[in-house]
């Protein structure tokens, strides 16, 4: 592991500062044009007032990595807590795995056999409930189209649900991060889904959008805490879209990457190495502007400090009206399942400890699918 000199961190540390302050005066002198003729009507948005005025383009949200694959003891689940619970503590981004198993859209962990977050419509029939119980919030959700769906089939569960009512859908279907509306203005018109595909994205689904020629990723799987800024994916230039960082840490166990929960507490934090703060103040300091998004694992490890990390780049206070949720670590505690937030979810298997279900779950999941499969 290549720790920096002390000076190097110091002199990090101050540049990432100097452009995380200026960041949120640039941010409301390079607002997106929006309709001149629609006065404001929203007071706050997203918590914040100061938020209004800011371009989509220019805020900076923490994203739930599969968000739909919730529980304990258990090696294919990312998150403890159902969607509802995740969305009322702070997450403004959901991200997805879909599959089609028996002719339904399912979300499931790279195999329904490994772990079937149920049906998309009842997913999603869930963020309608919060988005009306919430109406001062935009909300983004990615979905990895893992089967190459078509958009038709996607756009068909939407409207099923009535979500294609209250999404966003521009008048191109790329934006660069600078020409996206405000949050204001997105919430005075009812649009205020953003909805993002990893791939076939179709122009006459506006509100479909490509991901990869709007947001560019850095790695995924990665397992040394150095996490990089580099670009690990796009379909277009760098230097305007928007960006999202894929701040999970896995560790190998029979050469396959599963959560490394054990240091998710360093992971979420605000400062240290392989911290988040450190994260986003290196690609800060690396591309001259805060990520649009943070993914991460299991959210409220940490505390919180995920949610500080993105208020203090949006330049707003973090003062969550209630403490958010705590740790899941046993079977026997307190729980919130994929059930309880309308999923039908079938993960493998149940045992006293995550280590315990190792052996079952990596070596037959190895076999079956290759390495890195659980993404």
């Amino acid at each position: 592991m290549h720790l920096w000199p002390t000076s190097a961190n110091i002199l990090l540390a101050l540049s990432s500062a100097l452009v995380i302050h200026a960041y949120p005066s640039a941010y409301s002198q390079a607002r997106a044009p929006t309709n001149s003729g629609l006065a404001r009507r929203a007071t706050t948005c997203n918590g914040h007032a100061e938020l209004c005025d800011r371009s989509y383009g220019n805020v900076t949200f923490v994203g739930a990595h599969d968000s739909y694959a919730v529980g304990v003891n258990n090696l294919a689940v990312n998150q403890d807590h159902d969607i509802t619970t995740q969305l009322n503590d702070g997450i403004r981004m959901l991200q997805m795995q879909a599959h089609l198993q028996d002719g339904n859209i399912r979300l499931c962990h790279t195999s329904c056999g490994l772990y079937d977050g149920g049906l998309l419509a009842d997913y999603l029939k869930t963020v309608k409930t919060w988005l009306d119980a919430n109406p001062n919030e935009v909300l983004s959700l990615l979905i990895v189209n893992s089967d190459n769906r078509a958009a038709a089939e996607y756009d068909t569960v939407f409207k099923s649900v009535g979500l294609d009512a209250v999404s966003f859908a521009p008048e191109t279907p790329t934006l660069p991060a600078s020409g996206w509306p405000t949050l204001g203005s997105m919430i005075d018109s009812g649009k205020r889904l953003v909805t993002f595909l990893d791939n076939a994205a179709d122009p006459s689904i506006p509100y479909l959008l490509d991901e990869f020629t709007n947001i560019w990723e850095t790695a995924f799987n990665v397992i040394d805490p150095n996490f990089d800024c580099v670009v690990n994916r796009t379909k277009g230039d760098p230097s305007t879209q928007m960006y999202l960082i894929n701040h999970f840490l896995d560790k190998l166990v029979f050469n396959q990457p599963v959560p490394d929960i054990d240091n998710a507490n360093q992971t979420n934090s605000a400062t240290g190495l392989g911290s988040l703060g450190t994260h986003v103040q290196t690609c800060t300091t690396d591309h001259f502007r805060p990520p649009n998004f943070l993914l991460v694992d299991f959210y409220e490890y940490g505390g919180g400090s995920v949610f500080q990390v993105a208020a203090d780049v949006n330049g707003v206070p973090y003062t969550p009206a209630t403490p958010i949720a705590r740790p899941i670590t046993s079977s026997t505690g307190s729980t919130s399942s994929s059930t309880a937030s309308g999923n039908s979810a079938s993960p493998i298997g149940s045992v006293h400890s995550r280590g315990h279900l190792l052996a079952c779950l990596i070596v037959i999941a190895g076999m079956a699918f290759g390495p890195y499969l659980l993404l």
